[in-house]
């Protein structure tokens, strides 16, 4: 509904169309931003899940390698056997900026330096156990990069619905009213014009 305050002058129906014409290239702006987070959401998470699956490959082996284990060992001797070291491990992040969002690059140091030291020696060692351990260490490089990866498709989805709202808002609020608001002065202005050539004819009689 049109403002009730607006001022049918043809310099306030100027400044609205430009208005509208500002409104407009945000729209158009905010409507680009969303195909282009679109596409970058969908890239990151075919790679999600890629990583996702390779995750899930290794996952099983792992459970297949405690099977054997608990079988070797039971679940009491395995639960006091030697675990990897990994005093030293660290997580190394880097931040990118993309149309304003900032997405997580990141990686595993398990601070070996390829150097492995050699893990504490078991009381009761075995192939088994030892293969368990090695199937489990391999499990959290990728799991910390699926972590990476889902913080930054959290992070773009976010930024993607704040977009979406506001292309919305634009779209079916702002837009409509002003169209409304141009479509109420122009016939206020329309009307201000008849009635200006009616007194002009009827003062030349």
């Amino acid at each position: 509904m049109p403002d009730a305050g607006l001022s049918p002058s043809r310099s306030a129906f100027l400044e609205l169309k430009e208005e509208r014409q500002v409104v407009r290239e945000g729209f158009e702006f905010l409507d680009e931003k969303r195909v282009i987070l679109a596409q970058e959401m969908l890239k990151r998470l075919r790679a999600w899940r890629q990583a996702r699956d390779r995750y899930d490959a290794l996952q099983e082996q792992a459970a297949a390698a405690l099977a054997r284990a608990v079988g070797r060992h039971g679940l009491d001797g395995l639960g006091i056997y030697p675990a990897e070291r990994m005093n030293d491990a660290a997580v190394t992040l880097h931040e990118t900026r993309f149309l304003g969002v900032m997405l997580l690059d990141g990686r595993f140091d398990d601070g070996w330096a390829d150097d492995p030291p050699s893990p504490p020696p078991a009381v009761n060692p075995s192939p088994e156990a030892e293969r368990c351990r090695e199937a489990f260490s391999a499990l959290v490089p990728l799991a910390v990069e699926l972590a990476v990866m889902r913080a930054s498709l959290e992070r773009l989805v976010a930024e993607y619905i704040r977009t979406e709202r506001r292309a919305r808002a634009l779209e079916n609020v702002v837009l409509p009213e002003i169209e409304g608001s141009l479509r109420f002065m122009d016939e206020q202005l329309e009307a201000m014009d008849q009635e200006e050539a009616i007194r002009v004819r009827n003062a030349g009689r």
